[in-house]
């Protein structure tokens, strides 16, 4: 379990969300919404470590996050994001096995069978497994981000962070995305996800976080966090609300 006490999360001289009190249970997918800016990456980068929080703290099953070596931290987060600064010479198969390098001590890096099995069913879940001997510089923005997701997948942590997973995605593969992490909560792995679509959110996630106004203005199940009056107070904008048989959609209204 993820429990974010009292926390706070900035960058330079800015704090960009405050007093965030929350409990992330294990085999929970939890989707981080609200506007550009408000902090949801940095909040992504704090729970990993990577970014040290403003205020309060980030626990990981009883352990403060701090508290935690470096490799034990990657051992137990995998955060995913989209990086292109890679050496142009890497092959799709030399991306996703950087997610290996937990797993083996600073000095050592020869890949074993433990690391070739995980590589093949991370990129076999992304359907990739076709393309592990191309270079990652001929792939499509949507295939790159599906090798970061492969990555994060050999890391084989129980928490998995991902910023933005589906950017850069078709509709089809971004629903195929989504319902592969629905299926990996389902079988016992913590997923933290941004996502912009709103509606997206609602039917993946068990619950949504909702950021804005330097505050978490909500962490509970979609029916309760997609409502007109809260997302307007996020991102300043007029929706409707539409019920439908897998749950509350909203659709923003459009000026005539």
């Amino acid at each position: 379990m993820i429990a974010l006490e009292s926390l706070a999360v900035g960058l330079g001289g800015r704090t960009f969300v405050r007093d965030i009190d929350a409990r992330i249970a294990a085999g929970e997918f939890l989707a981080v919404l609200g506007p550009n800016g408000v902090g949801k990456t940095t909040l992504l980068r704090t729970i990993c470590g990577i970014v040290p929080a403003r205020a309060g703290h980030v626990e990981l099953d009883g352990m403060a996050l701090r508290s935690l070596a470096p490799a034990a931290r990657a051992r137990a987060i995998a955060f995913v994001t989209s990086d292109d600064a890679m050496i142009e010479t890497l092959r799709v198969h030399d991306v996703v096995a950087i997610g290996r390098y937990p797993h083996h001590p600073w000095w050592e890096w020869n890949e074993n069978l433990s690391d070739d099995a995980a590589i093949e069913r991370a990129l076999e879940a992304v359907a990739l497994r076709d393309a592990e001997q191309r270079p990652f510089t001929t792939l499509s923005s949507g295939e790159r981000q599906r090798v970061w997701i492969a990555m994060g997948l050999a890391q084989e942590t129980p928490v998995l962070l991902l910023d933005e997973p589906t950017s850069h995605l078709d509709v089809r593969v971004a629903h195929e995305i989504l319902a592969l992490l629905r299926r990996l909560a389902s079988r016992g792995r913590t997923v933290v996800c941004v996502l912009h679509d709103l509606n997206d959110a609602a039917a993946y996630a068990d619950r949504l976080m909702l950021l804005g106004r330097e505050r978490m203005l909500a962490c509970d199940v979609p029916d309760r966090v997609l409502t007109p009056s809260l997302i307007e107070r996020a991102y300043g904008i007029t929706v409707a609300r539409v019920e439908t048989p897998a749950g509350p959609r909203v659709f923003a209204h459009v000026p005539k």
